[in-house]
């Protein structure tokens, strides 16, 4: 409304993110409320929430600047606190370059951030034929026979590799419970492997390769390639020796380096892992970034991760689909082999079309380039009088010095801005990467020298030198020979291929995501923005302490905030995903148990609503599951739980807990709950997925959690990037935040006490840490409150404008929900044979992505509409959701059949709609345009519905000509 007369104050008032944030505005709001016979949103809550889970103490920071305020805070008190050193550090860090189109187009585009996971195969077929070239590009450099969609990181990557070999060895190797790791391995992978081996009594052996022997028994090897100190080794006759015993060998590899040198695949490797950073991924302070595992076409079923392949659609038209959902963590949980339920999507799809654009031909420059400044920079360094300790290397010299040439150099070093990799007192290790210049080369000698005037330039020594890798591994085979590789190099037709895919895809720019338990809500640009400026992207994770201060600040205040709205005493923000926090947090109440002499204590009781991920983390923290029943009203059965905590008292470890439920409720025993697993010897750990019905209201220590993991992706506004990235921090309480993960190469900041790293980072994916903040910091302490209250709000009155429709299957206090309701679609199977496929199906008519499908009831949908969404929004679902019923009943009442009805035979594409022989008995009008408001933004599905059995029996993962598919 006009503001009539304003005064001087009204004027000058700034604009309000939390309106910006919050979809509803406050006449909206109240109609809802009206809607629910409610008249404020205190009211709403103090009816939907248990007041003992209430807290009584309020958020404990004030409301911050809005987005302008903010980003000048982020910019001037913290960004501008790093110091942006040339990094030669590597560990499989390096820096690269981004190209402009890649990142205006995919990073800082919307259309491919804000997308969910690709379970809805229909409207996802952009971002996976983007998977579909990242999988190409992996299997054709590594030379393996398949690889997956993405990894966590190079260090999960490579444990998962080992868990793997495990798996597939332990029936034919029984006693084998040795893992050989050679000692030219990234340090911080080998912390990883050393943290995962442990829980399930694996043996970390180490070893120079040299010295390898066979005679040994052991299930698996772990080789880098080039080592971390740059050396490159045949590897050849190891792997066959290790596999004439039985063994299966792992590669870790560096991918640029697989354009020059012979790759793991063809020296016999059974896996290959590593990090897709350096194409065209800032390091961003050590993530996000896509990690790859690649490995036998016979080992497809027993990799984790996900797998894009191509199946068909009911035209007989080739269309992409992720593969082997069996493997999934729902259907196999505690039987699961690995907890990874997402990987790095954005990521690999950056890294993927970096391989586009660039092409074999330009990859091949740039690896060459990038090898022949090393190599110049060695000859030089020689002449100077320096000695490289390893002569056959890719990008990676270490060179011998004395301690008093060391502390002289780095000091040169320092001054020139620049960082090395210090080993000792008598080893400097530099890396060289895509941004090394010739004049960076001669600043390195200046450095080495002392002298600006040392004679050497990279001209004259450029005939002078030659590879540094003998012939035989030499690179003789093609790669990326696909036309996708070799089409798009003009940043015209690059655009026009962005561009192609991104509107194939459905996302937050079309339309609410009503997922239950998934919260895709609002990721504002003025929260995405920091992500990419180069004070926080170009920052190496093992830069000194003193160049990280911005994000040292950055971090802090984030935990801090956490931590506040906890109400817990410790955070830790390494796990880099929710997959990764649950498996953190139970490590930290695993050590708990053994610092007070109790290891024996083992037993982890989950509920059987539980996601998937729960039991399959719990095995893998070397915990036995115990599952307990849930009532009919979806809650924990106290009985049941009182009855299996008191049997397995003396083994007791852990309760994992979601809350609110999975089942869309508050719990009300929630208190007693915790209260039963305390007395009887456990922790409580509780799963944050739902922490969106929480904020502001209630703190989940108060109510008896001891820790809990949060999905940054989720409540706090990252954006899932079509199926990742994501962060999961932990929160934990006093007596267990002295055991939160740590990091031996960041001594500086993390105590000794605390249990070794989960991710290959010391804070994960910290380069998209600020979105968080950034949300936390706009919304403050009113407008956290606000858009919880709100997120209840929209989700009651989307249950109370569906119940006439469809049976709510749960509910709470007062017959209401919290966050997320559970819609029963189970009495129209049973009546007409219509399924919750058939209905995810048909919603991409209107334009909308299904809710979460059979989970965590088989036969039903969970709708979360979160707090972003506006009430014409709201609306504008629950009409296509009775729209949808309508149709259902036309099949019921027996006027058409189910087969022929629109809601088998949806999605309907644009090529129904132009079919000269339409033969259905509903018009086309009414298949694609079934409301009014459809025409008016229409949304085209690009392929029909996928056949995914199909898919699953021709497995087809990488680039192939389309007519190899038939």
């Amino acid at each position: 409304m006009p503001l009539g007369n304003p005064t001087l104050r009204q004027l000058e008032q700034k604009e309000d993110f939390i309106d910006r944030h919050i979809g509803p505005d406050d006449r909206e709001i109240d109609s809802m409320l009206s809607f629910l016979d409610m008249q404020t949103l205190d009211e709403l809550v103090e009816k939907a929430v248990p007041n003992k889970i209430l807290s009584k103490r309020p958020l404990d920071f004030d409301r911050c600047q809005n987005e302008s305020d903010a980003l000048a805070y982020l910019r001037e008190h913290v960004a501008r606190k790093n110091k942006v050193f040339k990094s030669y550090i590597g560990m499989g860090y390096h820096g690269t370059i981004t190209p402009p189109v890649i990142q205006r187009n995919i990073l800082e585009n919307p259309a491919w951030y804000t997308a969910y996971t690709p379970y809805q195969s229909e409207i996802s077929q952009g971002r996976m034929e983007g998977l579909l070239n990242f999988q190409t590009m992996v299997t054709d450099l590594t030379g393996m026979e398949i690889a997956n969609a993405s990894m966590l990181d190079e260090g999960t990557a490579a444990a998962e590799a080992m868990t793997m070999s495990f798996s597939l060895t332990r029936k034919k190797l029984k006693s084998h419970r040795k893992f050989w790791v050679m000692d030219d391995l990234h340090p911080q992978t080998l912390e990883i492997l050393e943290t995962r081996a442990q829980p399930l009594g694996i043996e970390i052996v180490t070893g120079n390769i040299a010295d390898f022997s066979t005679d040994e028994a052991y299930f698996g090897l772990l080789l880098q390639y080039p080592g971390s100190s740059g050396q490159v080794r045949d590897l050849t006759d190891i792997i066959a020796n290790a596999q004439e015993r039985k063994m299966l060998v792992t590669v870790a590899a560096d991918l640029l380096s697989l354009v020059l040198l012979k790759p793991p695949g063809e020296m016999g490797a059974d896996v290959v892992v590593g990090s897709a950073q350096r194409f065209g991924v800032p390091m961003g302070f050590g993530g996000p970034h896509a990690a790859f595992f690649a490995t036998r076409e016979s080992f497809k079923r027993n990799m984790p991760g996900r797998i894009v392949s191509v199946s068909k659609d009911v035209r007989d038209k080739p269309a992409y689909r992720l593969a082997l959902q069996t493997r999934e963590q729902h259907i196999r949980r505690e039987k699961a082999t690995s907890n990874i339920c997402t990987s790095q999507v954005l990521l690999a799809v950056i890294a993927g079309m970096y391989a586009v654009y660039h092409g074999p031909e330009q990859l091949h420059r740039i690896a060459r380039r990038v090898h022949r400044f090393a190599v110049i920079l060695a000859a030089g360094l020689e002449k100077l009088g320096y000695q490289p300790r390893n002569r056959v290397f890719f990008d990676t010299l270490q060179i011998q010095v004395t301690p008093e040439q060391r502390r002289d150099i780095e000091a040169r070093a320092l001054a020139a801005e620049i960082n090395f990799r210090y080993i000792g007192d008598e080893t400097i290790a530099l890396s060289l990467d895509e941004t090394t210049r010739r004049e960076d080369v001669g600043e390195l000698w200046t450095v080495f020298s002392g002298n600006a005037d040392h004679g050497l330039t990279v001209p004259d020594l450029f005939d002078q030198v030659s590879d540094q890798y003998p012939a035989e591994l030499v690179r003789t085979t093609s790669y990326l020979t696909h036309p996708v590789f070799n089409t798009h190099h003009s940043e015209t037709e690059m655009l026009r291929y962005l561009h192609a895919l991104a509107t194939k895809d459905l996302s937050l720019t079309h339309s609410m995501i009503p997922l239950g338990s998934c919260t895709m809500k609002l990721n504002a640009t003025a929260e995405m923005m920091p992500i990419t400026w180069p004070e926080l992207a170009n920052i190496h994770p093992f830069a000194p302490a003193d160049q990280v201060e911005g994000y040292k600040q950055l971090i802090g205040e984030l935990e801090h905030m956490l931590a506040e709205i906890t109400g817990m005493t410790g955070v830790s923000l390494q796990p880099n995903a929710g997959s990764q926090g649950e498996y953190a947090g139970l490590l930290t109440i695993r050590a708990y148990h053994q610092s007070r002499g109790e290891g024996h204590r083992n037993v982890c009781i989950i509920p059987s609503s539980a996601h998937g991920t729960n039991p399959a983390s719990a095995v893998m923290a070397g915990m036995k599951v115990v599952v307990v029943n849930c009532d009919k009203n979806g809650n924990i059965d106290l009985e049941d739980l009182n009855a299996k905590a008191e049997k397995h008292a003396d083994d007791l470890s852990a309760l994992m807990i979601t809350y609110p439920s999975t089942h869309g409720v508050f719990e009300e025993g929630i208190v007693d709950i915790c209260r039963v697993i305390h007395e009887h010897g456990g922790q409580v750990y509780m799963d944050g997925a739902n922490m969106n019905a929480l904020v502001g209201l209630a703190r989940p220590c108060e109510i008896g959690a001891d820790v809990l993991h949060l999905n940054l992706h989720k409540t706090f506004c990252i954006p899932h990037g079509g199926g990742g990235p994501g962060v999961g921090p932990i929160a934990a309480a006093e007596h267990l935040a002295p055991l939160l993960p740590g990091h031996r190469l960041r001594a500086d900041a993390f105590p000794e006490t605390q249990t070794t790293a989960v991710s290959a980072a010391p804070w994960g994916s910290s380069g998209i840490l600020p979105i968080s903040w950034a949300y936390i910091a706009m919304m403050g302490r009113g407008g956290l409150k606000k858009a919880t209250q709100v997120a209840i709000l929209n989700a009651n009155y989307i249950a109370k404008k569906l119940e006439p429709h469809f049976p709510i299957l749960y509910r709470g206090l007062n017959d209401l929900i919290a966050h997320e309701c559970i819609i029963d679609v189970r009495p129209l199977k049973a009546s007409c044979g219509i399924d919750v496929e058939d209905i995810a199906k048909r919603l991409m008519d209107f334009g909308f992505h299904a809710p979460t499908m059979s989970w965590p009831v088989a036969g039903t949908l969970m709708i979360e509409p979160t707090e972003s969404e506006s009430l014409a929004e709201l609306d504008r679902f629950c009409d296509a959701m009775i729209c949808i019923r309508e149709e259902a009943a036309e099949v019921e009442n027996g006027n058409i059949p189910a087969e022929e009805s629109p809601l088998k035979r949806a999605p309907h594409t644009m090529a129904d709609m132009v079919d000269d022989s339409w033969d259905r008995p509903y018009s086309r009008e009414k298949g694609v345009f079934p409301l009014s408001w459809v025409a008016t933004n229409k949304y085209w599905p690009t392929v029909g519905r996928i056949d995914n059995a199909y898919g699953d029996k021709n497995l087809m993962c990488s680039c192939v000509p389309i007519e190899e598919y038939a």
